[in-house]
Parts: C-alpha cells; sequence; structure tokens
C-alpha cells in the first residue's frame, strides 16, 4: 500500500507531506535520535546507521503485512522531521494505538498535533473487517509537550495509568479519540 498525506499549511506553519519510510531517509532518522530530549522518552533506539537500516525495515515489513503504518513527516526542506504511526493494528479489533516524535528543529512549530489528526483521520478510513472506533495516544505524565500535541490533536484525556517499571518508571497519560 502507497499513502501519501497532505497536510494544509495552517497560518504561519508550512505545509505537512506524510509518506511510508524509505531507505534514503536513513541519515535524517539517524540525527533525529541523537537528540537527548527526544530519546529521553522513547523505549527504541537507533544508534547508528545499521540500527536505522534494522528499523526501515520493519516499518516496511509492518506496512507490507498492515500491522503497523510508520509516516515519515516532511517539512519545507523536503527531509523528514517526525515520525507518526499507527501501531498495534489487527483487522478484528476496532482500536489501535498511535505514537510520534519530532525531531528537535522541528519541535514547538505545530507539526506534531497537525501530522497526528491527518493520520487519526486516514486510520478511521482504512477499509477493515472491522472499522476502527478509537484510537489510544499514551505518553508519560512528565510529558508535557506530548500532552499539549495529544489535546490539539483531539485525544482527550482518558486517565492516568500507574507506573510499570522497569520500562515505564512513571506515571502515564491515556487519551482517547474516537471516529
Amino acid at each position: 500500500m502507497s499513502v501519501t498525506l497532505e497536510v494544509a499549511p495552517a497560518g504561519d506553519a508550512p505545509g505537512l507531506l506524510l509518506r511510508p519510510w524509505q531507505a534514503g531517509d536513513l541519515p535524517d532518522l539517524v540525527a533525529a535520535y541523537q537528540d537527548p530530549g527526544m530519546r529521553q522518552w522513547l523505549f527504541h533506539r537507533v544508534a547508528d546507521e545499521a540500527d536505522g537500516r534494522r528499523w526501515l525495515a520493519e516499518q516496511e515489513a509492518a506496512w507490507a503485512d498492515g500491522t503497523r503504518y510508520a509516516f515519515a513527516v516532511l517539512g519545507e526542506s523536503g527531509g523528514p522531521i517526525a515520525n507518526m504511526v499507527l501501531k498495534d493494528v489487527a483487522d478484528d479489533r476496532d482500536t489501535a494505538e498511535v505514537g510520534y516524535w519530532t525531531s528537535a528543529a522541528a519541535r514547538g512549530r505545530g507539526v506534531a498535533p497537525r501530522a497526528l489528526a491527518a493520520v487519526a483521520e486516514w486510520a478511521f478510513g482504512l477499509p477493515r473487517r472491522t472499522p476502527l472506533t478509537s484510537l489510544v495516544l499514551m505518553h508519560a505524565v512528565d510529558n508535557t509537550a506530548s500532552c499539549r500535541v495529544a489535546e490539539k490533536a483531539g485525544f482527550a484525556l482518558g486517565e492516568v495509568l500507574a507506573p510499570r517499571p522497569p520500562d515505564f518508571p512513571t506515571e502515564g497519560h491515556r487519551h482517547l479519540r474516537t471516529a
């Protein structure tokens, strides 16, 4: 499946193009993961080009089997500045999860909420045996930027989650958006 999503410019925020990750995105992917501010919140790591190639191959395989859809978000420069993902997709379930990260250079410019809203709308329109009726977004409670992104993209705070060490040592927020 080849999907391209376009997000129109809004005010001072430029238009965005979302598409599946490609092999040529490797340098931008590895560079984004070098940011300590981003690594602080992510469970998975891309430390070098070998990790990046594995990550890209995993995303391509997941697109092919329909279980995960990772979008590279392209900005004005034409290179990836963010990642939006629809994950935990199963054709017999009416809910899935979304996640994202934004490179340091793109933060605070309205990229994440606009791209996330576009992916949510696309997800709700996917042709499936069991249509998606809700999307879940989870983040650490102290990741206030992610909380703002969720709210701006139409994900209401649903509950506070208890810590689950060692992977999730602090409380979390579970946001929900319905179709």
